[in-house]
């Protein structure tokens, strides 16, 4: 008898120092800081109407980025060289502290008097959110020009076939692409003139003088044109003519485009 009560003392013992050693778990339920309509956003031009403009987010509690169409700004208050004239509404893209929110403020730019790549308005026109469309310098039946071809993978003009002008051209040689900054860097190819939309998005690299093409193809795309990367070089870009080169074509080979606007 006097074991079991000895048994029942140290039973009773482990079951309040198990007790005694359970973790108390205080449960903590995010907040919003602020209300949306609450969160201050401007933007001002340096200069009237000019295009180097400072975002700034100047509300407490907020964190978050800038989306400006072209780039983005990773802190509260940016100031940035927007390459085109327009009315754009840049977006800030953050959280309330419970929930994720965007907000907008519009910006007009009348006057490109900060210095920028003239490649921009050469591929987008003089409005930029309306964009500007391109179709092939030639054809669309063969036509004896250089418009599609294959080409030295070391010279983007040295032409080893020239396949639409002499007999084969693409089967999109009647479509035409679409570039526009509405809303975002949009990209919008058409392989023929009744051919449906297929959406995709684009990225000018100036500094290295590449066009990037992603979620669909350029115009040409197809039999020697065809390149997985999306990434094309640029030989020649001006307000009336493009070229666009890729040095490793299917057959290793070079293949250059040459487009003009609609």
């Amino acid at each position: 008898m006097k074991n079991i009560k000895v048994l029942y003392l140290i039973l009773a013992s482990c079951v309040l120092t198990f007790s005694a050693c359970e973790p108390t778990v205080e449960e903590d339920h995010l907040v919003n800081n602020v209300k949306i309509e609450d969160v201050d956003l401007k933007a001002t031009n340096t200069t009237s109407g000019g295009n180097e403009v400072t975002l700034e987010m100047s509300t407490p509690g907020v964190t978050g980025y800038w989306d400006y169409v072209i780039g983005k700004g990773l802190t509260n208050r940016t100031t940035i060289v927007f390459p085109v004239t327009g009315t754009f509404n840049f977006k800030y893209k953050g959280t309330l502290g419970a929930e994720f929110f965007e907000k907008t403020v519009p910006v007009t730019i009348n006057v490109l008097d900060h210095p920028v790549p003239p490649e921009w308005t050469a591929l987008l026109g003089i409005d930029a959110a309306a964009g500007k469309t391109w179709v092939f310098d030639g054809g669309p039946s063969p036509d004896g020009r250089q418009w599609w071809f294959m080409s030295d993978p070391n010279n983007p003009m040295g032409i080893w076939w020239n396949a639409a002008g002499d007999c084969c051209p693409p089967s999109d040689a009647a479509g035409k692409m679409h570039f526009d900054l509405d809303g975002a860097l949009n990209f919008t190819y058409y392989s023929g003139p009744s051919a449906s939309p297929s959406a995709g998005s684009f990225e000018l690299n100036v500094k290295n003088q590449q066009l990037i093409v992603v979620g669909t193809k350029i115009l040409g795309a197809e039999g020697g044109g065809e390149n997985s990367s999306g990434i094309y070089n640029i030989v020649e870009l001006t307000e009336d003519k493009m070229v666009l080169f890729i040095p490793n074509g299917p057959w290793g080979t070079g293949w250059t485009y040459v487009y003009k606007p609609e």
